[in-house]
């Protein structure tokens, strides 16, 4: 499916909205002797349809990264069973080149070795477009995505003298620029504040609404059940569950997949799930004439 050659380079034409962006078809990932996604008896499915965000939760070691991976094509094929399809083919078809015209992936930890300045770090999005007729907004993409994410202030300062959290934006910064229609964000808010979590989240929202596919490895729950359209659950290498968070985000489940007794219950005011672990209340007692906090 193309729009055109461009400058002599076959250009991605746009999905429709609910549009099958990308799919993994009974996956299995084995790295070493241990399966990380699927089993003998079977791998994984998963959907991924233009103008959505899906969120992949689940403990650590469940498989979210590697699952991420494995729908950016970033997995040897060796290690692979199943299938994965990006733009309606298998993903191992499409050369390095045009694969990054219809993908672009954040990773957890982003790195340079040379201090470049920020706008060439963001600039770095544009790479696979250098000869086609989209190059031509590489400027404008380049500003809208540090608009987007708030960078633009400190566009001339070396990436290597910024904060985490400074570099996790520009990181993103430089995703979006790519204007690729499949998004692959890993823990795209674990560096971030309040504040920017919020912001990076609108960002994945308002990129589905303009027809991308936006697929983000999330810690928080509560993140997840506000701005993602669908959520994927994942335990010991499986997806248990997967649709709209009000649907999916079970207390029994959750208890379940994380080992951590929880109880869901909606917002008062949007009727959003909200994740809480269930503690042990405080209460004050008093020994010895002096207040003191103990277990209920």
């Amino acid at each position: 499916m193309f729009a055109g050659r461009g400058r002599g380079r076959e250009l991605p034409a746009p999905f429709a909205p609910g549009d099958v962006v990308a799919e993994a078809r009974n996956l299995r990932v084995r790295l070493g002797r241990r399966d990380v996604l699927g089993g003998p008896d079977g791998g994984v499915d998963l959907v991924v349809r233009a103008g959505e965000v899906l969120a992949l939760v689940g403990p650590n070691g469940a498989g979210k990264s590697t699952l991420l991976a494995a729908l950016a094509a970033d997995l040897d094929a060796a290690d692979t069973g199943g299938g994965v399809r990006i733009g309606g083919r298998p993903a191992h078809n499409w050369s390095a080149p045009k694969l990054a015209l219809r993908r672009a992936v954040l990773p957890q930890a982003a790195t340079l070795s040379f201090p470049f300045p920020v706008e060439e770090v963001v600039t770095m999005g544009r790479a696979p477009w250098a000869g086609t007729a989209a190059a031509d907004d590489d400027e404008a993409a380049v500003a809208d995505a540090m608009a987007a994410t708030e960078v633009t202030e400190f566009a001339r300062r070396p990436f290597s003298a910024l904060s985490g959290g400074e570099r996790a934006r520009v990181a993103l910064a430089r995703v979006l620029a790519q204007r690729a229609p499949l998004l692959l964000l890993d823990e795209p808010t674990a560096a971030l504040d309040l504040r920017h979590q919020e912001l990076v989240l609108r960002v994945c929202r308002a990129r589905a609404a303009a027809g991308d596919a936006v697929v983000v490895v999330l810690h928080d729950l509560g993140l997840a059940a506000a701005h993602a359209d669908r959520a994927a659950v994942l335990h010991e290498g499986r997806v248990v569950a997967d649709g709209p968070p009000a649907d999916v985000f079970d207390g029994e489940l959750l208890s379940r997949v994380y080992r951590q007794p929880v109880e869901v219950f909606p917002h008062p005011r949007t009727g959003t799930p909200l994740v809480i672990p269930r503690r042990t209340g405080r209460v004050r007692t008093v020994s010895g004439g002096h207040g003191a906090e103990g277990d209920r």
